[in-house]
């Protein structure tokens, strides 16, 4: 109960209520201090209106009247005359002085409160105006305890009651509270769980009904998010259906490609010239999509296997993605060059490096063959002391803007219809498994580029910028 939301409001509502009622306490005691002092006084001059009508009383008569009027005397100042109405023998000294006629509200509080905390039996003195111009001045002494009790009882009446006030009103809110507040918390509480329970079923995604605006937004918050979530998982759920039969297919494609490759075999012992120069080029063909098959099914338990490290020539790759590319756009003005040092040397996996290549080359072949006008793509290389940079350039007409927000994302980054968007998605990976970056340097209606950064220490250097590059004119060859 306490730790609830509404047991807690409860409680601080009661704290604040009576915060409030003691606030008020302290000036309503002092007031009621006051009133009681002037209506002795009042009761004093009304008593010693007895001697004035009859110049000799007995002294029980005076006795009695100021026993009535709680004073021990009455003294009485007209035409700066000061004169003893009435009296009676005072059992202790005066302890203090109070001047009623014209105090401040802070001495009527200051004096309250010391007369609360004072327990000890005193003597006080009493002065204010008489009424209805009885007189100049009208003093009594009187007892402190009496006005000591009456005053704490009325605290306590004033205590009593501001605690069933408090009572009440932390009721009545914590029944508000709760019917406008911890309800429909509960409800957004209850939904969250009943997603949680089965997030894919739509049905459990709630519906905003609080009538509270801040309630309301954040239903509909909620409801944007299981939406996103229960769509994402749909997604996750086909993917993985996906990766499935992309594993079951590549293995028995792996197992194809394996008979096929012992055909090549036979094929290189040909005396045809023109066998014996395509021969090797079907080899490496068939052999990369051998390991591209074992490397998907490895992709399907893991994730992309640790490249194997060794220096080979950039050149040499290089030539072979463009061989490869070439043939594909034989019947299309497509030109192809590269600027990659003969002597340059890196240090990676040279198949996964063919496969970052190919991807780039091949997606920049089929965005410049798709407008069906002429066009060029340019691979260059250089090093510096930190690292080795692999840039690919075309001239074909831009990514466009939904390509760009989703380049590294798989199923959503494809440019052509009916393409996967996992090029890009698998180049990455293979660049961030040697610890470079794959990055979109520029891309407009003037042609796109991507770089690549391979460091040349062990560790990857996250700080290096990736470099400008300058972009070949279609002319170039």
């Amino acid at each position: 109960m306490l730790n609830t939301l509404s047991g807690r409001f409860l409680i601080l509502t009661v704290i604040f209520v009576m915060l409030a009622e003691v606030l008020i306490f302290v000036p309503s005691v002092a007031r009621f201090r006051e009133d009681y002092l002037l209506a002795r006084l009042e009761r004093a001059q009304i008593a010693s209106l007895a001697l004035e009508a009859d110049d000799m009383i007995s002294p029980e008569l005076e006795a009695e009247l100021l026993e009535n009027a709680e004073v021990f005397n009455v003294v009485l100042r007209r035409d700066q005359a000061r004169l003893l109405a009435l009296s009676s023998p005072i059992p202790a000294p005066i302890h203090a002085t109070y001047d009623m006629r014209d105090p401040s509200a802070m001495a009527l509080i200051s004096d309250a409160m010391m007369t609360l905390v004072d327990t000890e039996p005193r003597i006080i003195r009493v002065l204010g105006n008489p009424v209805r111009d009885g007189g100049l001045l009208i003093e009594v002494t009187m007892e402190q305890v009496p006005l000591r009790e009456a005053m704490l009882a009325y605290g306590r009446n004033v205590l009593i009651l501001s605690a069933v006030i408090s009572i009440i009103t932390a009721v009545l809110l914590f029944l508000a509270v709760r019917m406008f507040l911890v309800r429909p918390i509960k409800g957004v509480v209850d939904a969250m769980q009943a997603y949680a329970a089965n997030p894919e079923d739509a049905r459990r995604i709630i519906e905003p009904s609080a009538g509270v605006i801040e309630l309301r937004k954040a239903e509909e918050a909620l409801q944007s998010l299981q939406s996103d979530l229960t769509g994402a998982l749909r997604q996750k759920e086909r993917l993985a259906q996906l990766g499935g039969a992309v594993a079951k297919v590549s293995h028995d494609l792996r197992n194809i490609l394996t008979s096929a490759q012992l055909f090549t075999d036979r094929i290189e012992s040909s005396d045809d010239p023109l066998v014996k120069r395509m021969a090797p080029k079907l080899v490496g063909s068939i052999t990369r999509a051998v390991n591209l098959c074992e490397t998907t099914l490895a992709f399907g338990r893991v994730d992309e296997p640790q490249p194997t490290l060794a220096r080979f020539s950039l050149a040499t790759v290089v030539n072979d993605v463009i061989d490869s590319e070439r043939l594909a756009a034989a019947d299309y003005d497509l030109s192809f060059s590269e600027d990659v040092p003969a002597s340059m040397m890196i240090r990676a996996d040279s198949e996964q490096i063919f496969r970052v290549l190919f991807n780039l080359v091949r997606n920049a072949r089929q965005a410049i063959m798709a407008t069906h006008k002429p066009g060029e793509i340019n691979i260059t290389g250089h090093e510096d002391d930190q690292s080795w940079w692999i840039s690919v350039t075309d001239t074909g007409p831009g990514l466009p803007p939904k390509a760009r927000e989703h380049l590294f994302q798989p199923f959503q980054g494809g440019v052509r219809k009916g393409g996967s968007g996992l090029g890009l998605v698998i180049a990455a990976d293979l660049i961030r498994g040697h610890g470079g970056r794959l990055e979109l340097q520029r891309t407009d209606e003037t042609g796109t580029t991507f770089c690549i950064q391979l460091p040349k220490a062990d560790l990857a250097l996250g700080d290096i910028a990736i470099p400008a590059v300058a972009v070949p004119s279609p002319d170039q060859s």
